[in-house]
């Protein structure tokens, strides 16, 4: 086997191996690591927990001697400063590692090329972008929220073959079916926060946590710019027991985010005159907590605003093989919408399957270059 065919081969069981930390290592990235004399592997880990020890220290633990002389693989650039773990490069270098090969470098400020010139100073033989294009697409909300200080946000909705979101009624329970129900659970078990509008907090009085709990806790947070909340719903009276976010306008009356406040939500005066920049600045403060994915979940009002203002990263759609009808049905996208069909927010890299009879459908937005 050619040296490039190698290397392929073990970067794509590192990537394989640090898929396995989704949901559990935010705001970290997925990293992954194999270390190999030729076609055999003598260790392997990956990052399994947040504050928890690196791929690299993994795989290194379980190699121990036999890393002397080895090539390491791994999905991103060694960590090279201390954090809540010691550097991974002083680790890669101390266990006499002959090569390393990385995915692609990282660009959190405090490494960003710091972890590799560490190791070419010790004379480790660095070979970078084998892999490359899967461990960016592993890692795109992790990259997303470094590069632009935004959590990478994922809609998801439920909608009828004809596209509609509920009954003229308002009548919604249940377009989708139980297992793409439970799919939607264990989305909301591995995000950081449940994002939706005040219309659909009223309509459906929901709890937005995932059942049965996932790896993380999201924070719920509710558009609300009048704060207007009941005090009776669902999420206001759990609020002591999982967070709520009411994300409000800046002229909100102080009386009702004062309520809020004393039953145990968190209130966020958001900036922005229109209902864009209040998003843009809603999702500037989740970055800043470190948030990296978000899941939105209702209304189409809010939907409209994000895909106006191309503030959607991913969508999840789960499409029921049933025709609701009637022009007052709502539909899943409001907003102003496009003027011509070439300014469509496109999609890319689409997955398309079967769930129990619904039609699954993902895909990322396309970015310009």
């Amino acid at each position: 086997m050619q040296q490039s065919d190698l290397d392929a081969w073990h970067m794509a069981r590192a990537i394989e191996l640090a898929r396995q930390g989704q949901g559990r290592v935010e705001p970290n990235p997925m990293v992954g690591c194999v270390i190999a004399h030729g076609a055999e592997i003598v260790g392997e880990g990956w990052h399994r927990r947040f504050g928890g020890p690196h791929a690299e220290i993994e795989a290194l633990t379980i190699a121990r001697d036999r890393a002397a002389g080895a090539t390491l693989y791994v999905t991103l650039e060694p960590c090279c400063h201390q954090g809540k773990t010691p550097p991974c490069a002083r680790a890669v270098i101390a266990a006499g590692v002959r090569r390393v090969v990385m995915a692609m470098s990282d660009p959190y400020p405090k490494v960003a090329g710091g972890g590799l010139m560490a190791l070419i100073e010790a004379g480790i033989e660095v070979v970078v972008g084998a892999g490359e294009e899967a461990a960016r697409e592993l890692n795109a909300p992790y990259l997303h929220r470094v590069e632009t200080g935004k959590p990478w946000v994922i809609a998801k909705w439920a909608m009828s073959l004809d596209g509609k979101l509920a009954t003229r009624t308002g009548d919604s329970r249940w377009i989708s079916n139980e297992a793409s129900r439970r799919l939607v659970h264990e989305l909301r078990g591995r995000v950081d926060a449940i994002l939706v509008g005040r219309g659909t907090a009223v309509a459906d009085d929901p709890l937005l946590t995932a059942r049965p709990a996932g790896p993380r806790v999201a924070t719920r947070v509710v558009l609300d710019s009048r704060a207007q909340l009941a005090s009776e719903s669902q999420l206001v009276r759990t609020a002591h027991e999982l967070p709520v976010l009411v994300a409000v306008s800046p002229d909100a009356p102080s009386s009702d985010v004062e309520r809020l406040v004393a039953k145990g939500c968190e209130v966020f005066r958001c900036d922005g005159d229109t209902r864009v920049e209040r998003m843009e600045s809603l999702l500037r403060e989740l970055g800043r907590r470190e948030m990296t994915n978000v899941l939105f979940e209702g209304g189409a009002q809010v939907l409209g605003t994000l895909v106006d203002a191309r503030l959607v990263d991913e969508v999840q759609v789960y499409v029921a093989p049933k025709i609701v009808g009637g022009a007052a049905a709502p539909a899943t996208v409001a907003g102003l919408g496009v003027e011509a069909i070439a300014q469509s927010l496109m999609l890319v890299n689409p997955v398309v399957r079967d769930v129990a009879g619904d039609l699954f459908f993902s895909a990322r937005v396309a970015r310009l270059k």
